[in-house]
């Protein structure tokens, strides 16, 4: 699939575009790969953490196509919303060679930056929801993978075809359970080598804490004759304990529990970090790993393991109590606490509990009102994508519809979050009514059955509904949640009478191929009434930035094919009409694949040449009609009598400058003539600002052009040719 940010003969070869320069560009935008301290990523986000959170540069980076968001943390650590390929765009960025090479501040300069410069108002809060987040975050496909496993074994239960709650099954169906199970079993294991990763240790080390606590000899103390039987007050249950060099063991199942890795990954990084500050650096690789082992696995076995067990046991128990004792209040809290805390990351200790539930409890029945807020907001896509087929917006249409098919299968909502509903502001509090109806829907038909429960960890999607019981409570109440939110914005519309305006307008013009006219729409389906005033960078118009955010391609007009010009109609048989297209500007000459804007140097708005200024007066390239002057003062287009449309456009990414140092001389509906100048600039401050000066002139409907040629020489001064246009 190509983009606007792959490289032209990447799209001239008819390959998919690379996204290497969209990692160049995030990574430019971060500050750079001295900056980058870490990175990882989740399901849909790039989770940096940097040298020096200050330089980065926000406006930048939303203004990528690929990029949905970008959000920033406390102390220094930067999330950029990607979506569902966020792991290609990882790797890119990995495999740049300024990651490969960079000299990353030292550690100790990062804290003390980091605590000096601390966004939040309280970073270790920002901190532990960090280390929450990449524990988990690795895992993700498997626990996706294995519960669509437990989806299907459901769907087969549900229809009577396999009996998987009999005490003894069929071996191949036995073997089946040992698929999915198997990554909720050995989850702690999962968990404790990620936040040994995170922590900055050797993550097998933390990893081998925990599995001794899966050995056969571990659970086999259960069956030792010496083992005795005590109550377990918190959960009315029984537990086995046995002495231990004297010292009582509490025999627990680990499998599937979160917490006691959790704080044993902590503790043992203190450990392990205060190891190699006492032993010689030389023999580090030994008994570093060796001691560290040697005290955890005594102390997780003893007391951090009990302790874990029983702090998941309390908190599921409490807000079991809370459900069974107010389920009104609970299973309506929950959806409307959920799109507050997605966008932010701040989800994850609700996911850990409901692990933990399965594993102290037996069930969960967090899922089933999170499933009203994930319906609600898969409904809200829905009603995007409807009004996008009835509008006939072929953006939207894309972007709703990947987003939809994201959600409805797989249960992600971050692409719906980040591509549309935070974009625009309508959305939010009319989905806010079908998480809260969801939600009800299940305190009034779940309160005889104690709420909807699972036994199973899954991403509450279409199919995985057969996990949860009652079923048709929950079918009918993410129905409701679902119903609610798209009826309410297809009725009401997403966007402003302003934003509704431009998409028709940016629609139409899309449908009727009159490309070099989009010049005049707006930035972007998510530019709101605010941002269109400030005059957005034409570049990434909807033929560039829209379409390159919503997955479909955008060719590289470059220069039009004669035969397609001699099959138009209009200029069937008529005589050549030539047009030179003058240098707006005096300065060295850039080549359009060397122009350090993507969507110039691809093409997107035809065939371009640059020029870096040496005078601060911007002439007209040609004579003709204006039809577009940016209200920031950086960028003209030209319409010429025979039907040419020019685009001047001064420096890269100057939009940010909101017009200082830009005066226009020339307006809207004017008449120029070649050389009349358009504009002065003073480009000493688009220099000290951090901006490229560059001015790019180019032919903007050149799909119409019978030829276009560049006849720039190395040095051009204003009027001089730059391009000669063939139509």
């Amino acid at each position: 699939m190509t983009t606007a940010h792959g490289n032209g003969a990447g799209a001239a070869a008819g390959g998919a575009a690379p996204t290497t320069s969209v990692a160049q560009e995030i990574l430019d935008g971060i500050g750079g790969a001295d900056n980058v301290v870490s990175l990882t990523h989740c399901a849909t986000r790039l989770r940096f953490e940097l040298g020096d959170g200050g330089v980065v540069d926000k406006q930048k980076l939303e203004a990528i196509p690929k990029v949905m968001g970008a959000v920033p943390q406390a102390g220094n650590r930067y999330q950029v919303i990607i979506g569902g390929d966020v792991a290609d765009v990882y790797n890119d960025i990995k495999s740049l060679p300024a990651m490969k090479n960079r000299t990353a501040k030292s550690n100790d300069d990062v804290k003390a930056e980091q605590r000096a410069k601390a966004q939040g108002r309280f970073p270790w809060l920002d901190t532990f929801f960090e280390y929450l987040s990449d524990s988990f975050r690795p895992i993700l496909g498997v626990l996706l993978g294995a519960s669509l496993i437990i989806a299907f074994t459901a769907v087969l239960d549900a229809f009577n075809i396999v009996d998987f709650r009999a005490d003894v099954k069929s071996p191949g169906w036995q073997f089946v359970d040992a698929m999915w199970r198997s990554v909720f079993y050995f989850l702690p294991v999962a968990v404790a080598y990620n936040a040994g990763k995170k922590l900055r240790i050797d993550p097998w080390v933390p990893a081998a804490i925990m599995l001794a606590l899966f050995t056969p000899e571990f659970i086999g103390l259960a069956d030792h004759p010496d083992v005795r039987v005590i109550d377990n007050a918190v959960l009315g249950t029984q537990t086995n304990m046995i002495d231990i060099f004297g010292l009582p063991l509490v025999l627990n199942d680990y499998g599937g529990n979160v917490f006691v890795p959790l704080i044993m990954a902590a503790i043992a990084a203190l450990v392990y970090k205060g190891l190699q500050k006492i032993i010689p650096s030389s023999v580090h690789m030994v008994f570093v790993p060796f001691l560290t082992l040697l005290i955890m696995i005594p102390v997780t076995a003893l007391i951090i393991g009990p302790f874990g067990y029983l702090l998941g046991a309390w908190i599921g128990s409490g807000l079991a109590w809370l459900n069974g004792n107010a389920p009104f209040l609970f299973a309506i809290l929950i959806p409307m606490l959920y799109p507050f805390l997605v966008p932010l990351g701040l989800h994850w200790p609700l996911n850990a509990l409901m692990l933990v539930n399965i594993n102290t409890l037996g069930y969960d029945f967090i899922q089933g009102p999170m499933g009203a807020w994930n319906f609600a907001c898969f409904g809200a896509t829905a009603a995007v994508l409807a009004i996008s087929l009835r509008d006939r917006d072929p953006i939207m249409r894309q972007t709703s519809g990947s987003a939809l098919a994201a959600g409805l299968l797989g249960g992600i909502s971050e692409p719906s979050l980040y591509g549309i509903h935070l974009r625009y502001k309508k959305i939010y509090p009319r989905m806010l009514v079908g998480c809260f109806a969801g939600g009800l829907t299940i305190a009034i038909l779940g309160t005889p059955f104690g709420g909807v429960k699972t036994n199973a960890f899954v991403f509450t999607s279409i199919p995985t509904v057969f996990v949860f019981d009652p079923m048709w409570v929950y079918l009918i109440a993410i129905t409701v949640a679902f119903l609610t939110s798209f009826f309410i914005i297809f009725l009401t519309d997403y966007r402003t009478p302003e934003e509704k305006e431009e998409a028709l307008e940016r629609a139409r013009l899309a449908r009727e191929g009159k490309e070099e006219e989009l010049i005049d729409a707006t930035l972007a389906p998510s530019t709101s009434p605010e941002t269109a005033d400030s005059a957005p960078e034409p570049v990434a118009a909807p033929a560039a930035a829209g379409a390159a955010a919503a997955g479909v391609a955008t060719a590289a007009p470059a220069t039009a094919a004669p035969a397609a010009a001699a099959d138009s109609a209009d200029t069937a048989g008529a005589e050549a009409v030539i047009v030179d297209v003058a240098a707006p500007v005096a300065g060295e000459v850039v080549a359009q694949e060397a122009i350090k804007d993507p969507a110039f140097a691809a093409g997107a708005l035809g065939q371009a040449v640059g020029v870096i200024p040496s005078d601060g007066t911007i002439v007209a390239p040609v004579a003709g009609k204006v039809i577009s002057v940016a209200k920031t003062g950086h960028a003209y287009g030209i319409k010429t009598d025979d039907g040419v449309e020019i685009l001047v456009h001064i420096g890269i990414d100057t939009v940010q400058m909101d017009g200082n140092g830009f005066t226009p001389r020339v307006e809207k509906k004017q008449r120029v003539e070649v050389g009349q100048p358009l504009a002065d600039v003073d480009f000493a401050a688009v220099g000290a600002a951090g901006f490229d000066p560059t001015v790019i002139t180019s032919v903007v409907n050149s799909k119409k052009m019978a030829r276009i040629d560049d006849i720039a020489p190395g040095h051009v001064t204003p009027g001089q040719s730059l391009l000669r246009v063939t139509k």
